[in-house]
């Protein structure tokens, strides 16, 4: 299973982790429209940093998520670089965030939290 699926990372607050704990931690919840794009990220040190940087500060504190997608479906997404080496993550299309969740291969993961 681990050949056909990628691991993504998602930096999240409070209110987010309990959206995912409603849908059984198995989906994201919708985008909001003022939120156009879901951005996954590749790797945890760059959701650990979001989550430092930004949620801790808005709101208190933050988490970082850890979940399988496959690959079959992320192959439709380039990989964008929004900075140094690590900070690569994903543009999913919010509309696309209902088939983004069915690729989704088992439960989403609450790895880290931080205040």
């Amino acid at each position: 299973m681990k050949n056909s699926t990628t691991t993504l990372y998602r930096p999240i607050n409070d209110k987010e982790l309990f959206l995912i704990q409603e849908l059984d931690y198995s989906g994201f919840p919708p985008r909001k429209p003022e939120q156009p794009f879901f951005y996954p990220v590749m790797n945890e040190a760059y959701a650990t940093q979001i989550t430092k940087d930004w949620n801790v500060k808005q709101y208190g504190i933050g988490y970082v998520t850890e979940f399988e997608v496959k690959q079959s479906f992320l192959k439709q997404f380039e990989v964008q670089n929004v900075g140094a080496h690590q900070h690569n993550e994903l543009w999913v299309p919010a509309e696309q965030m209902d088939e983004f969740n069915a690729n989704i291969v088992g439960k989403i993961k609450v790895i880290s939290e931080f205040r």
